[in-house]
């Protein structure tokens, strides 16, 4: 986690913690300690007009009972963001433990063929809200955006379920985040 610019370490630092050296070390702890937050890992599915895209997010959250809100981190330099920020709508789609490739196939900007309905090839539909829903994901959650928070090279975003659903057997287990080698954040 380098300060903007690449320059280092970002603070605040505890006390003791004061050269260059105890600060990298620092950082690396606090990475590592990070890293082991158990986070789920989703398709989150995007639409503004007739741009769509789908990516692999880690950051989601249930928010309130009354009403059903979601959050959602999306770094700002992400074409996600730009669809959210504008279509004002985005899915969460649940993916299968057993079906972990998938979200490799998710962290770069997909290729959407709007005759044949695939993102990457992947099949989907629309929601409720007009945001793509990978057909083959266990569970969604479809929602219209609420609120948008600034969260330093993220925005969190706040969103109000209008639809959900299961697609496959609801005890199916879901992917996290530690049934990869892969780690993001922190």
């Amino acid at each position: 986690m380098a300060a903007p610019g690449g320059t280092g370490p970002i603070g605040p630092f505890p006390p003791g913690v004061e050269t260059d050296e105890q600060r990298e070390e620092y950082d690396k702890l606090r990475r590592r300690v990070l890293w082991t937050l158990p986070y789920g890992l989703y398709v989150v599915g995007s639409r503004a007009g007739e741009r769509r895209n789908a990516m692999t997010l880690n950051w989601a959250t249930q928010l309130s009972f009354e009403p059903k809100l979601v959050g959602i981190g999306v770094e700002k330099s992400a074409l996600t963001h730009e669809l959210i920020s504008e279509g004002r709508v985005f899915s969460l789609c649940t993916v299968a433990r057993d079906d972990r490739a998938i979200v490799r196939k998710f962290t770069k900007p997909v290729e959407v063929d709007p005759e044949a309905m695939t993102l990457n090839g992947f099949a989907f539909h629309h929601g409720a809200s007009g945001a793509p829903i990978l057909d083959q994901a266990p569970g969604y959650l479809d929602c219209e955006l609420r609120q948008v928070v600034d969260a330093g090279n993220h925005s969190f975003f706040v969103g109000e379920v209008v639809d959900a659903g299961f697609q496959s057997a609801e005890d199916t287990e879901v992917l996290r985040m530690e049934d990869t080698r892969m780690n993001y954040g922190g």
